[in-house]
């Protein structure tokens, strides 16, 4: 018997030796090593070491509805709450894959009964024990069984612990999705928030003009009763008035779905929205600090949730790899068996046990496991090169927010002193108008050019905070 173990102890050996020299053949693969170099400033000459990306939106913003606007969105947006779930499986995969490098212990029960053929070995086994004892042997034999029962895979090549970590890892990139979730939602709040605003302030720049209008209108009606104008004038300005009161009705329509936009966003149905629109001409956007481009790779969460994505998808190809190895597994149990229930719990006579070591390793046919090693490693290189271009991207969109907020400063007191110059040439056109000095068409083209230019400076200010917001998003604020 011991002679006959040691021969098996060799062959188990010897087959071993041959699976490892056979998993020798595993195709040769390259990874990718991702770079995340970048320029040591945005501008030449020009470093910061303060960054508003540390600031938290609670004290970035100052508008308390819309504070209040963004705290409900990030409570209550669907999106968000979806993110929640899909994190909370991630978090579950974890806790599954440590399971699956743990032993696992079943305990079982059963009962059958079998009837043997009389002209079987069983049954002329039977047959000679009725002759032997003199006892009808019974004619269904039972078989009673209860226990504990093991098995356990080794993780000798730590593929099961390395899968783990890629869990671990998917549940960090999760949670910094969420980040990245958030973030794009406050500023998509916010941007919404000032859209309204400027809209609101549209509207009573259209309401001022269509009262200069009505009034300039009046003037005309009169000079042409004193026979000093004609019809023609009275005419064109009535079509100006129609054609602004009817702009009324387009901008409170683009209020209504900027209203109900804000509220999807905060997960509800549609109600009004609450705002201060009357200073918005007075806001001053903040100047922000961009730190250092490096910076980018800690504040930024889709550039965090890439960077462990590509640590997870390094894991993989070790993950894939292993399946070209020999898989060791231990099975074991104990328990009570017994043909007779009256006998099931005897000690030890019904006591029973078993133990077993068994080794798996793919030998023919190795395409599926060759497939996924390939897969594995291509898709470590897409995710070096997903990596690669978030950083590239979060640079770039540092870099024009902050070319925008300069050129849109500049373009601003440009346009401030355009609308100034309309304003004033409204009135010297209006007294010239009256005296005969000056046509009636240079007096509704005036108006019409300061409507256009007051217009063009509400826009440029909500772009300036646009630029503003988009420039904190850009950094990598708005989700602490």
């Amino acid at each position: 018997m011991k002679t006959i173990m040691i021969k098996v102890f060799y062959l188990m050996v010897l087959i071993g030796e041959v699976l490892m020299l056979q998993a020798c053949g595993i195709p040769v693969m390259t990874s990718k090593r991702a770079d995340s170099h970048l320029p040591d400033s945005y501008n030449q000459g020009l470093s910061q070491k303060s960054n508003t990306a540390s600031v938290k939106w609670k004290s970035f913003f100052e508008d308390p509805n819309l504070l209040s606007l963004i705290n409900t969105a990030v409570v209550n947006n669907k999106e968000v709450n979806i993110m929640l779930q899909r994190i909370s499986v991630a978090q579950n995969e974890i806790q599954a894959r440590k399971g699956a490098y743990l032993p696992l212990v079943n305990f079982g029960a059963g009962a059958d009964g079998e009837k043997t053929g009389k002209f079987t070995r069983n049954g002329a086994v039977e047959e000679n024990l009725n002759l032997t004892n003199g006892q009808a042997f019974p004619t269904l034999l039972g078989n009673y069984q209860f226990g504990l029962f093991s098995t356990w895979e080794l993780d000798i090549w730590k593929k099961l612990r390395n899968a783990t970590q890629v869990a671990q890892l998917e549940y960090l990139a999760s949670i910094e999705g969420k980040h990245f979730l958030v973030t794009n939602l406050v500023a998509e709040v916010a941007n919404s928030y000032y859209e309204l605003v400027t809209l609101d302030n549209q509207l009573e720049n259209l309401e001022q003009n269509i009262a200069i209008q009505q009034n300039g209108l009046k003037i005309v009606k009169q000079l042409q009763f004193y026979a000093r104008t004609n019809a023609l004038a009275v005419k064109r300005y009535e079509a100006e008035v129609s054609k602004n009161q009817s702009r009324r009705y387009e901008v409170k329509q683009q209020i209504t779905v900027v209203e109900n936009r804000i509220n999807f966003l905060l997960g509800r149905t549609p109600q009004p929205i609450r705002r201060a629109s009357a200073d918005f001409m007075a806001i001053t956007p903040k100047v922000l600090s961009a730190g250092i481009p490096s910076q980018l790779l800690q504040n930024r969460p889709d550039i965090r949730k890439a960077e462990f994505e590509l640590s997870a998808a390094d894991l993989n190809i070790k993950v894939a790899r292993a399946n070209f190895y020999p898989s060791f597994g231990i099975r074991a149990g104990v328990g009570f068996e017994a043909f007779a229930l009256k006998y099931l719990i005897n000690t030890p006579e019904s006591l029973a046990a078993t133990i077993a070591g068994e080794m798996v390793a793919p030998l023919v046919n190795r395409n599926a496991i060759v497939a996924e090693y390939k897969n594995s490693n291509a898709k470590q290189i897409q995710a070096a090169y997903e990596y690669e271009q978030s950083i590239i991207k979060a640079y770039t969109e540092v870099a024009n927010q902050l070319s925008n907020i300069d050129n849109l400063g500049k373009n601003y007191q440009l346009k401030r002193k355009q609308v100034d110059f309309l304003i004033q040439s409204i009135d010297v056109s209006t007294q010239l108008f009256k005296s005969a000095r000056a046509d009636y068409l240079d007096v509704l083209l005036t108006q019409r050019d300061a409507l256009e230019a007051k217009k063009e400076l509400i826009e440029t200010k909500q772009k300036q905070i646009v630029a503003m917001v988009d420039l904190y998003k850009s950094l990598g604020g708005g989700w602490q």
